[in-house]
């Protein structure tokens, strides 16, 4: 559905309790031809038990935001015009600003910042006025062997050994972020105390249980090595592991997740301590199956997936997230469009994103979604891939290399790029009416500059050891296998394969 500019809409918002409230103060076309239409929508400064009558819209004022960094700013924004179907209709009036705001979102985030700026003045007056102080502050306070300047917000690279490392940070008053590299017990309380910080990357801490309970975290980004026991402030949206998730992991959360995102790599922890969790986002995906990621988290609002690039099983099941409003998928393969749910196995789904996909797929779910898209869906379907494309990237046979601790990941990409190119010429050979003489050639310059290739990658590093190096002459193996199949039997070409495989133990260096 698409709003009337001066539309008033609410939505209940978790972390409020309360209903929250934005309205349309512009519509606009966008695209060379039109083809998606924007709404700007200002935040209001209203809350309510339900939503409002006609006397509370008459009454509703933009939000002035000052938390942080903000001047008694509006929020008012560009996002796409489509009306989530969550969303209530309240009422029409005239919009209450009409300067044209230049921001985008990325969605109807109603109610955010009206909780930001709730828990902003929450905080100590002092405090805040001490922030707002410092934030025009650019003077530098030597910290370390660093400089930095007194109203930094963001503390990169912190390694802390002792407490008076700590008490070093109470220089900065506008600190909100720290990214650390160690650990020290005196951390814990300094977060305790300051209520500004809501944002904690550690990495190296070496810690097998961490309490976090009484700090003011709403952002950690965590190293899982040896942690088995993890407790999180009821604050808490956004958790990210790095490494590997011990399977005996004990995480203690407010309402088991509920409000939270947990951003995880590769693989789907089974935490039963997080049964309600509200957001999944999973990168670096090569192998996923959906049915346990489901069956653990069957409460799941918003789910987005990036390949590396990847397959994904049991895809239908997703069907059972009957509360999922957003559902994201990037660079994944190995489902059908006939498996995956329609728009009415999904009644809440607002929001679907699907990029890079078997392009068979993207066919059948385009068609699937048309009506729905017209009237409740903002549909996006993009990259649709060939089969070409899968065999060049999906199944390209470098493509771990760059998990490999050895290996570079700048000579792992490169490993998977010559395939790529390798490939290409074998397909354009099979499909030419050429001499076997020119073909052979062609295939002899091949391998000399596949041979070299890794030559000179390895001539750095040494990084080609004996596994590297049976699957490098495996490689261009099935290369020369691809090559016969394509040909097929029916023609005369023939592939002298010893002579190219004498060229490559000639020219090969390791």
């Amino acid at each position: 559905m698409v709003p009337t500019i001066g539309d008033i809409y609410c939505v209940y918002v978790e972390s409020l309790q309360h209903y929250a409230a934005c309205q349309v103060t512009d519509l606009k076309e966008t695209g060379s031809k039109g083809s998606r239409q924007l709404a700007a929508i200002l935040q209001l400064d209203w809350t309510g038990d339900q939503p409002p009558d006609e006397t509370e819209l008459l009454d509703m004022k933009p939000l002035s935001c000052n938390y942080y960094f903000w001047k008694a700013n509006w929020d008012h924004s560009f996002v796409n015009a489509e009306v989530p179907t969550h969303y209530v209709l309240a009422g029409n009036r005239a919009p209450l600003i009409t300067e044209e705001t230049r921001s985008y979102s990325a969605g109807w985030q109603i109610g955010e910042s009206l909780y930001r700026q709730h828990q902003w003045d929450a905080i100590d007056e002092s405090r805040r006025e001490h922030f707002k102080q410092a934030a025009e502050d650019y003077s530098e306070i030597p910290l370390g062997d660093a400089m930095v300047r007194k109203n930094t917000s963001i503390l990169r690279n912190f390694r802390p050994t002792s407490a008076e490392d700590v008490v070093a940070l109470v220089q900065f008053p506008c600190l909100t972020h720290i990214e650390m590299c160690g650990y020290t017990e005196d951390i814990i309380p300094f977060l305790e105390q300051n209520p500004l910080i809501y944002e904690l990357h550690i990495h190296e801490h070496g810690q097998t249980a961490l309490d976090l309970s009484k700090t003011h975290l709403t952002k950690l980004v965590l190293d899982m090595n040896r942690v088995n026991s993890l407790t999180l402030h009821s604050r808490i949206e956004f958790l990210s592991f790095m490494g590997d998730v011990s399977p005996d992991l004990h995480v203690n959360a407010y309402e088991e997740g509920h409000q939270m995102t947990l951003n995880v790599a590769a693989t789907v922890p089974q935490i039963t301590a997080l049964s309600r969790l509200g957001g999944l986002y999973v990168r670096d995906i090569t192998e996923l199956d959906l049915q346990p990621v489901v069956h653990t988290y069957p409460e799941l609002s918003e789910l987005r997936l990036w390949g590396k690039p990847g397959n994904v099983s049991n895809i239908q099941s997703i069907q059972q997230l009957t509360s999922l409003q957003t559902l994201s998928m990037n660079d994944l393969f190995g489902f059908k469009g006939e498996d995956f749910p329609g728009p009415e196995q999904l009644p809440e789904l607002s929001t679907l994103r699907l990029t890079s996909l078997p392009s068979d797929a993207a066919k059948t779910i385009k068609a699937n979604y048309k009506k729905a898209a017209q009237t409740r869906i903002d549909l996006e379907i993009g990259k649709p891939r060939k089969p070409e494309w899968l065999a060049e990237n999906l199944t390209n046979p470098f493509r771990d290399w760059d998990v490999r601790d050895h290996i570079k990941s700048a000579h792992a990409k490169k490993a998977a790029q010559l395939y790529k190119q390798c490939l290409k010429e074998i397909r354009q050979l099979a499909q030419s009416q050429i001499s076997n003489e020119f073909i052979q050639k062609q295939l002899s310059s091949m391998v000399e500059t596949y041979t070299q290739t890794f030559n000179k990658m390895d001539s750095k590093t040494g990084f080609i050891e004996t596994i590297e190096r049976e699957e490098i002459y495996v490689v261009l193996a099935s290369l020369l296998d691809q090559l016969e199949q394509e040909l097929g039997n029916e023609r005369t070409i023939k592939v002298n394969r010893e002579a190219l495989y004498e060229v490559f133990d000639q020219l090969r260096d390791f």
